[in-house]
């Protein structure tokens, strides 16, 4: 794994720097054989040059109401960045 710190210091990190105010699950594997399922599916699902591995922290998924991944982005995106597209999809 990536993030070194307990699953605590994690959420207390997310909630200090980031100010999140939403929910922040423990951390899970995300490449290798014990893949978290719901990893599997979206990498299997998003596919183009990100290929079949998460390579660091902070990449992102979009999901429709339907459960499709609509889109995936990289590291570097910020939330910021995709509003434009979730505020389309919550129109739809």
């Amino acid at each position: 794994m990536q993030e070194p710190g307990s699953n605590e210091e994690i959420k207390q990190f997310a909630c200090t720097k980031f100010k999140a105010e939403f929910p922040i699950f423990d951390k899970v594997d995300v490449n290798g054989p014990f893949t978290a399922p719901v990893y599997q599916f979206l990498k299997s699902s998003s596919g183009g040059f990100f290929g079949d591995l998460i390579k660091w922290n902070f990449e992102k998924f979009l999901v429709d109401k339907n459960g499709k991944v609509v889109e995936r982005y990289p590291p570097t995106t910020s939330p910021f960045q995709i509003e434009k597209d979730i505020q389309k999809l919550l129109a739809a």
